[in-house]
């Protein structure tokens, strides 16, 4: 008898899995960075923190439009491919039937068991085998446009309150300490990322620090020009 064993996949994790590494990263990226070229050019505390705060806003707000109508265009996209797939079915079910077929045949399977193997999934879901079969579309992959956006738009907020905080509570030298601890939270989020998706938890999480790294040093150096430049 074979030994049941769990499976521990995470491809239905990608959709909000996605939008929360992309919303965390870029909510500690842009506004540790928007602080500390606001702070290099020798601005107050109180200007650098209005400035990290109005970053917040507009990033979370830009964030969730963003994802909203990049999920929704891959959402009506399925809505459409879903409507004539249907449309199809009903008119041709016979080349149907021949192209789920040829798809197992591809696949490896003979044409005797394909052909029984596409019989029995057009008499159960036919819509639902085609969608899976031919288009690559399933319920775990399936585009959630609101779902993205509210993700998106909490994580970003939730990274942006990260330096934004160390902005408010630095003794001095606000650049610097937003600097040291943006990179550290973004080398524990690369690190988080990468172990929710299955993959190498130092690579991600130094791929993702090496790029906010050139993010603070970027906008360091062009606050500290236009600094001087005022000066």
């Amino acid at each position: 008898m074979r030994a049941i064993h769990a499976e521990n996949h995470r491809t239905h994790r990608i959709g909000w899995l996605r939008a929360a590494v992309l919303g965390a990263n870029d909510g500690v990226v842009s506004t540790a960075a928007l602080i500390v070229g606001v702070a290099g050019a020798g601005s107050d505390r109180g200007t650098v923190l209005i400035a990290g705060l109005a970053g917040l806003v507009a990033g979370a707000m830009s964030m969730a439009a963003g994802e909203y109508v990049s999920v929704s265009s891959q959402a009506d996209a399925e809505a459409a491919d879903r409507a004539r797939e249907q449309e199809e079915l009903a008119t041709m079910p016979e080349a149907e039937l021949a192209e789920l077929r040829d798809i197992y045949v591809e696949r490896g399977l003979d044409a005797e068991l394909a052909t029984r193997v596409a019989e029995q999934l057009m008499a159960g879901d036919a819509l639902k085998a085609h969608l899976r079969d031919e288009l690559g579309i399933t319920e775990s992959l399936a585009a959630r446009p609101l779902q993205a956006a509210a993700v998106s738009a909490a994580t970003f907020s939730v990274g942006a309150a990260l330096p934004l905080g160390v902005a408010a509570l630095a003794p001095s030298h606000v650049a610097l300490w937003v600097s040291v601890a943006t990179l550290a939270v973004l080398l524990v989020l690369g690190g988080l990322g990468s172990h929710a998706g299955g993959a190498p938890i130092r690579q991600g999480a130094m791929r993702v620090a090496f790029w906010g790294a050139l993010a603070l040093i970027a906008t360091l150096a062009v606050g500290m020009v236009f600094g001087v430049a005022a000066g």
